[in-house]
């Protein structure tokens, strides 16, 4: 007999999917135990303590920053920190397995393998900002060990970031990380449709507080996001003042354009979002570009963002924080930037026609497997009760119901 996915409903079916869920996690992680049986340490790095300082602000930024900014859904709060915090402790672990794997072999642990697991991851929480409150943590959990693998798969394979001679430079990760994520999520999101009921999916005063909580650590934190893959010197430094210069910048713009475009109000959503844009679109770029440079960058991204918040050009229907507008789009226009570069800077390193290639070709493979696994995850079965951390947990009677 066929398999006829249906809309999950609430109580029995909801308690069947928590259920299969606990389950799953269980297995995944005496899989992952298992793995790690024949783990090393790589102790020979002598700046794995400076690393893992780095560790610390980009894991910051995963669990607090991620977590808070997509807590402006008034009755998804909990799934909103409680599901993130889930998908980067099981995703770091599938990441480093992957990763180690395919980049190098073997499985061999010290603070830089943690750092490219919490890139990876970062990957994946771009994508559930398209799809946060309509999927199970059944679908979560699918959805965090394919995108992995096929995240991994196009930065060892096609990027060829474990070669010599890379095929991209993205030492912030625009193109392998933002792109990639962005349009995973959102193709992943159209395959899977839109949700039965989309009552719950607005904000209120005080969830949209909770949400500039994650805005302020994403912001404090991005300049260890970019510069901490870098060896420490000039380079990393030049990355790190350059990325909090187009932070500044975009936010700047953000806060000016919104007014203009909203008949003269300040409305949250871009501020919570378009203020990020700039170290979204530095990342290609931040250890090459000039301190002129990253301010223009992160101008452009402010403004680009900005844009995409307030007029909704693409994806609207389907994409639930918009990560079109802050990842997808000045993903992008940084990727861009970083083809063009050379024509205005000598001695970038970059090879135009394979940055080229790189964004061409990490776009494609975000849309076609983003695409598959949207249809795999409606294949799992999709929540009819939308948007509702009643669904899945045990909450206080004070939980929004309308």
């Amino acid at each position: 007999m066929a398999f006829d996915p249906q809309p999950l409903v609430g109580g029995a079916a909801a308690k069947t999917t928590t259920g299969a869920f606990g389950g799953l996690a269980l297995v995944l992680q005496a899989v992952v135990v298992a793995i790690f049986y024949n783990a090393k340490l790589d102790l020979s790095a002598g700046e794995d303590l400076s690393k893992y300082n780095f560790y610390v602000g980009v894991a910051l930024m995963m669990l607090v920053g991620f977590g808070y900014l997509m807590t402006f859904l008034k009755a998804y709060g909990l799934g909103a920190v409680g599901l993130t915090m889930y998908i980067t402790c099981l995703g770091v672990e599938v990441a480093v397995i992957a990763e180690s794997y395919m980049g190098k072999g073997e499985l061999s642990i010290d603070f830089l393998t943690l750092l490219h697991g919490n890139f990876a991851v970062a990957a994946v929480l771009i994508s559930f900002g398209g799809l946060i409150g309509k999927i199970s943590p059944t679908q979560i959990t699918a959805l965090v060990v394919i995108e992995l693998i096929c995240y991994c798969a196009n930065k060892v394979y096609f990027l060829q970031q474990y070669a010599e001679s890379p095929l991209i430079l993205d030492c912030g990760g625009t193109i392998m990380i933002h792109v990639f994520g962005a349009y995973f999520g959102l193709c992943a999101s159209k395959a899977l449709g839109p949700p039965a009921k989309a009552d719950l999916n607005a904000s209120r005063y005080t969830s949209d507080i909770f949400s500039f909580i994650g805005t302020v650590f994403l912001w404090l934190f991005w300049p260890s996001f970019v510069a901490s893959d870098l060896p420490s010197g000039p380079e990393q430094t030049q990355a790190l003042l350059n990325t909090v210069l187009a932070l500044l910048a975009s936010t700047v713009c953000a806060f000016g354009l919104t007014p203009l475009l909203t008949g003269g109000k300040i409305t949250t959503v871009p501020i919570q979002n378009a203020t990020l844009a700039g170290g979204v679109a530095i990342g290609a770029t931040a250890n090459l570009i000039s301190p002129f440079g990253a301010v223009v960058v992160g101008s452009l991204a402010g403004l680009l963002s900005t844009f995409g918040f307030i007029k909704e050009p693409f994806f609207a229907d389907v994409d639930t924080c918009g990560i079109s507008n802050l990842h997808g789009m000045p993903g992008i226009f940084g990727g861009l930037v970083s083809v063009a570069l050379p024509l205005f800077v000598h001695g970038t390193g970059i090879n135009v026609a394979h940055q080229a290639a790189g964004l061409a070709g990490t776009l494609v493979v975000a849309c076609v497997t983003g695409t598959i696994t949207g249809f795999l995850l409606k294949a799992l079965g999709t929540p009819e009760d939308s948007f509702s951390d009643e669904t899945f947990w045990g909450c206080a009677d004070d939980i929004a119901k309308q």
